[in-house]
């Protein structure tokens, strides 16, 4: 889908481009497979604010995905390609054969009446789904599982994809777009093609409001605050904030390290950072 361009008519229009939604359904979204969602404003159930940046935004119904795609050896015809809030990419309607609905997340070059399946080998079209041991080494793929039947979690955003680049001992190597290389067991499911929606990252909001309606707060930058209220508060005249950037409490950011998870260490075979490193 193409790129919309604006006519500065106004301050808000001037700069403005979004994504052509025009081949979209325009109707509501199945009954069945939505939920209502309530509104946190970031707050947790003793009303304390644990995600900052959080409020207001338009109303959401929550879509129910399968991100597990275990429904195997039955065909689905793509009823329509719906637009979703909770993401960034484009969800399918599937009707099986068996009269079933359900929502996917819609791949590239995805159509209404294309056919799909789910099944522990299959033929490599966008939209099938099967074990990443049965597929091509080569293959682009997206909602990738990192444990067998907890349903798909890796390359799920608009336009991300990963590349089957090898198997290994019951494990297949995949390439994510970060650049970094990983071992995933050869018993998850992956589907075929590259997510949807590609042009989600050319956008361009324009104004601020645009993102109140996604539930954005603005962000107040540290060095603009007091001593009391950030660690790079204060100073005399414009101070850009110390040779450390931190968070409000004091935790090291843009770009400093965080990762504890040493038990999976030797699932990665070349992390992200390494060309970085050069």
């Amino acid at each position: 889908m193409a790129l919309k361009n604006y006519n500065p008519t106004s301050p808000a229009r001037r700069g403005l481009i979004l994504v052509d939604k025009s081949q979209l359904y325009k109707g509501k979204p199945v009954k069945g497979l939505t939920e209502g969602k309530r509104k946190t404003g970031g707050r947790n159930n003793k009303g304390h604010v644990t995600s900052r940046g959080i409020g207001g935004g338009h109303k959401q119904k929550y879509r129910f995905i399968d991100f597990k795609r275990r429904k195997w050896d039955v065909e689905g015809t793509v009823e329509r390609i719906e637009y979703d809030p909770n993401r960034t990419a484009y969800i399918a309607l599937v009707k099986y054969d068996d009269g079933e609905l359900a929502y996917i997340i819609a791949p590239q070059r995805l159509a209404v009446g294309d056919k799909v399946i789910a099944a522990k080998k299959t033929d490599t079209k966008p939209g099938n789904a099967m074990l990443l041991s049965e597929m091509p080494v080569g293959t682009i793929c997206h909602n990738i599982e990192m444990k067998p039947g907890k349903g798909g979690q890796i390359a799920r955003s608009a336009g991300t994809y990963v590349q089957l680049v090898g198997r290994d001992r019951g494990m297949v190597i995949v390439r994510l777009n970060s650049g970094e290389q990983r071992y995933i067991r050869g018993e998850c499911m992956g589907t075929v093609g590259a997510v949807s929606n590609p042009d989600n990252a050319n956008t361009n909001l324009a104004k601020a409001g645009r993102n109140r309606w996604r539930g954005k707060r603005p962000l107040t930058r540290g060095v603009a605050k007091n001593p009391v209220d950030h660690p790079h508060g204060g100073g005399e005249g414009r101070t850009s904030g110390g040779r450390h950037p931190v968070t409000p409490w004091g935790k090291p950011t843009k770009g400093a390290r965080t990762r504890k998870n040493k038990q999976t260490d030797k699932m990665i075979i070349r992390s992200r950072h390494a060309k970085k490193k050069r």
